[in-house]
């Protein structure tokens, strides 16, 4: 896969006919936190539906309605960004939605994926056996199944690339989550249709590890669990189309703590008063955690979302780790 800046300049103009560019800030106070020359954080929680997934949504149901005209509706999986997506493109171009999400998931989240026009559905206890399901439902139902991964989804996301990148070509290194994958294939995407020598640092939960241990493994690995509070990174079975990428371009994967992930969601609303679901303030965790490193240099943080449930967040600012 790999996008030129033409192609990434249209789907740019097809996203923010929907979708805002949305800033990109250096934070101060978390440039003296860290002892890097310069923070610069890429703001998706300040997107509609509040993650960078609203991006992919806008692209891949275009493409959906022109490729195949006789769709009338999709199904997909989530932890919610992704569905709240796919749900706000997919209702606004008259087709119907069916979402699958894990016993337990974000009752926010659930909540926005109804308001924009979903069908809810619980099943499974994580998110991989909720895609099996939605899968089952979709081909006995006549749904076109969309896929956490797919080239549309990237080129949509890549365009927070396209713009953090514009602004700021001179960045040593981005932080960027790692989930399925889209995000940080997206921003590899970017910069490599921009010739830019930035490097990219993919960070994972350490509960939810996947993508590091298959990029150390040379392989994709699957994991038992994926029992980690920053849902959005909640995931057992890597896509091997973005492992393809990640593991050849981007230049580590960093694992972060609970702990860290928590400290990281109080410091951002701390030093910016900005929001931070678990997987957007990852990347500041993993600054934290490789603070000597990067001191110095001119650093990006994609905070990719804001989607957090109130009570989860308030004992975050309380002090506490949320179990899962």
């Amino acid at each position: 896969m790999k996008f030129s800046v033409d192609e990434l300049h249209d789907a740019a103009a097809l996203v923010h006919a929907h979708v805002p560019p949305t800033p990109q800030h250096v934070w101060p106070l978390l440039t003296a936190r860290t002892g890097a020359a310069e923070v610069r954080v890429k703001h998706e929680n300040h997107a509609p539906t509040s993650a960078f997934k609203v991006r992919g949504g806008v692209t891949y149901i275009d493409w959906l309605r022109r490729a195949h005209p006789e769709v009338r509706g999709i199904c997909t999986a989530t932890r919610g960004n992704h569905g709240q997506s796919q749900a706000r493109a997919a209702v606004a171009a008259g087709l119907q939605v069916k979402v699958f999400v894990p016993r337990g998931n974000s009752v926010e989240k659930n909540a926005a994926m109804r308001g924009y026009g979903a069908e809810v559905v619980e099943h499974g206890t994580d998110f991989d056996a909720a895609r099996v399901e939605a899968l089952r439902v979709a081909e006995a139902e006549g749904l076109t199944m969309v896929p956490s991964f797919h080239e549309e989804l990237v080129r949509g996301v890549a365009t927070y690339g396209l713009e953090l990148f514009t602004a700021a070509p001179d960045l040593d290194t981005v932080y960027v989550p790692i989930g399925l994958g889209s995000g940080i294939c997206g921003t590899i995407m970017a910069r490599d249709a921009l010739g830019l020598a930035t490097k990219i640092v993919g960070v994972v939960a350490e509960n939810a590890a996947g993508a590091k241990l298959s990029v150390e493994a040379g392989r994709v690995v699957e994991t038992n669990t994926c029992a980690t509070f920053a849902d959005g990174m909640s995931v057992r079975i890597p896509s091997k189309e973005a492992f393809d990428i990640y593991s050849k371009s981007a230049e580590r994967v960093v694992s972060v703590s609970e702990d860290e992930i928590a400290e990281a969601m109080r410091i951002y609303y701390q030093d910016t008063h900005n929001l931070a679901e678990g997987a957007g303030a990852a990347p500041l965790a993993a600054l934290m955690q490789e603070r000597d490193r990067m001191a110095g240099k001119r650093v990006g943080l994609v905070l990719s979302g804001g989607n957090v449930d109130a009570s989860v967040f308030a004992r975050v600012l309380g002090g506490v780790t949320p179990a899962v």
